[in-house]
């Protein structure tokens, strides 16, 4: 099987990776009933909330961009792959010139790390959001899970320490995108826009975790969700200017094919493969 998928937005190449994959029960939606997650599951033609675990490449000029590295071996035998999809993009770790992590949850960064803390991008800038960085940095956590989740975290910004930029929105990550705040995920969850005036991709982060059921209804929320309302207005303001303006778009947990565009259906969404 492939792991890569690509697009172009003008000179502008965006590779989505596909690290792995597994399934979500539905007690990770809290406030929706079962009976809605199934009904909308039949559907869909499946049985099965399926998501999917994503990095992406972006090449402009002579920058390589990692978007995100993936959950390395935290998930067992089905994630992990990195790696592998980077080989088969033709891409070494070494090429590498920024590593942008939307956000700091472990899915997102245990791959840029090797199992004894070190960077696995040695010749990377890393990029993170400045409230995301502030957050994990700084917050005290109760819950044992959280605080796992920190410090792996804070062991993403040791071992790249020295090569760090704390970003805005709005800020220039490399030539022709441009990093977006989508809030609520994590406080400094962020999604990033490549345009050239005349076509744009839309990188959505994790503002849907599971796509069948939340471009279906995006008022459906998940527990990973720090502010679960914030993160359902994000979501429908996100995917509203999306079909509204024809962009194309890709995130962090989206099923293969994993590029495409979105058409309004009833109360949300249909994904369509472009």
């Amino acid at each position: 099987m492939t792991r890569i998928n690509s697009t172009k937005i003008g000179a502008i190449e965006i590779i989505a990776l596909t690290d792995g994959a597994t399934q979500f029960g539905t007690e990770l939606f809290p406030g929706t009933e079962e009976a809605t997650i199934n009904g909308i599951l039949k559907g869909a033609g499946t049985d099965t909330i399926d998501t999917n675990f994503n990095a992406f490449v972006v090449k402009s000029g002579s920058d390589v961009m990692l978007v995100d590295a993936g959950p390395r071996d935290l998930f067992g035998e089905t994630c992990g792959f990195l790696g592998d999809a980077l080989a088969e993009a033709g891409i070494a770790n070494d090429d590498i010139t920024h590593l942008f992590f939307t956000h700091l949850h472990p899915d997102h960064i245990a791959g840029a790390l090797t199992q004894d803390g070190q960077a696995v991008f040695e010749k990377a800038q890393m990029i993170v959001s400045e409230a995301d960085h502030k957050f994990w940095s700084s917050e005290v956590f109760t819950d044992e899970t959280l605080q796992q989740w920190q410090g792996l975290a804070q062991a993403s910004l040791t071992a790249y320490a020295g090569r760090t930029e704390q970003i805005k929105d709005g800020a220039t990550l490399i030539s022709g995108v441009t990093a977006v705040n989508l809030p609520g995920h994590t406080p400094g969850h962020m999604g990033f826009i490549a345009n050239d005036g005349s076509d744009s991709f839309a990188h959505v982060g994790d503002i849907a975790h599971a796509q069948t059921l939340q471009f279906a209804e995006p008022d459906i929320g998940i527990a990973f969700d720090i502010d679960m309302d914030t993160a359902r207005e994000t979501r429908k303001k996100t995917l509203d200017m999306i079909a509204t303006d024809g962009m194309k778009l890709s995130g962090g947990h989206m099923l293969q094919p994993n590029i495409g565009t979105l058409e309004r259906a009833g109360r949300g969404y249909v994904f369509k493969e472009s």
